[in-house]
């Protein structure tokens, strides 16, 4: 029985289909599927990264570089099934991360890649307290309260005040007399007038006389 030439193509074409659907299989590997976070994704805070991949992978090296590439990771990446999860450092500031992976596929082939994403932080946070003002400073003192204010209580013990001499006792005048008051020059004065006084009427009186 003679093949016809369009059955014999149509019998090539079906072979090279099926050959090629049963190879499909064989020949793709396993590769990332999703990340958490996305790439290029904005979240406001991070506590771990997640990447699952088509199929169970072994080995895992995870690291969380941030905008200086100072690695940010904290401990070793674990890994359960197709998903491997690795902590990050608590508290990260906002700014750009990536994360860089590398892991082994079950057929052996090593899968690794990078995800960039931004830190943006939540909105929420409080800013940070202003600091606080400088004291008022105090008025000076009036010069005149400080001048007649008393030294506080507990300070330095006032200085002693020095004894108050008694009054020195009245010195009576040289020449006076304690009686009467009169000066004892006046006395002398007085007998020197009076004795003159004799001796011109003693005068007189004998040139009056035959």
């Amino acid at each position: 029985m003679k093949t016809s030439p369009f059955a014999a193509a149509l019998a090539l074409l079906a072979v090279l289909v099926l050959g090629t659907a049963l190879a499909s299989p064989a020949l793709a590997h396993d590769a990332l599927k999703s990340s958490d976070p996305a790439a290029n994704a904005k979240v406001e805070s991070l506590e771990e990264v997640k990447l699952t991949f088509t199929a169970r992978v072994r080995f895992p090296n995870v690291v969380v570089r941030d905008g200086d590439d100072t690695p940010r990771q904290a401990g070793k990446a674990a890994v359960d099934g197709t998903v491997v999860t690795q902590k990050v450092e608590a508290g990260l500031p906002p700014g750009r991360y990536v994360i860089a992976y590398r892991v082994v596929s079950s057929d052996g082939h090593p899968i690794e890649g990078e995800i960039p994403f931004t830190l943006t932080g939540s909105p929420d946070a409080s800013p940070a307290p202003a600091e606080s003002a400088a004291p008022a400073e105090s008025p000076a003192p009036d010069e005149s309260d400080s001048a007649g204010s008393a030294a506080p209580s507990g300070s330095a013990a006032p200085a002693e005040t020095a004894p108050t001499a008694p009054p020195a006792a009245a010195t009576p005048a040289a020449g006076t007399e304690d009686s009467g008051g009169v000066p004892g020059w006046a006395w002398l004065v007085f007998g020197g007038v009076t004795g003159i006084g004799i001796g011109l009427f003693l005068s007189m009186r004998n040139r009056k006389q035959p």
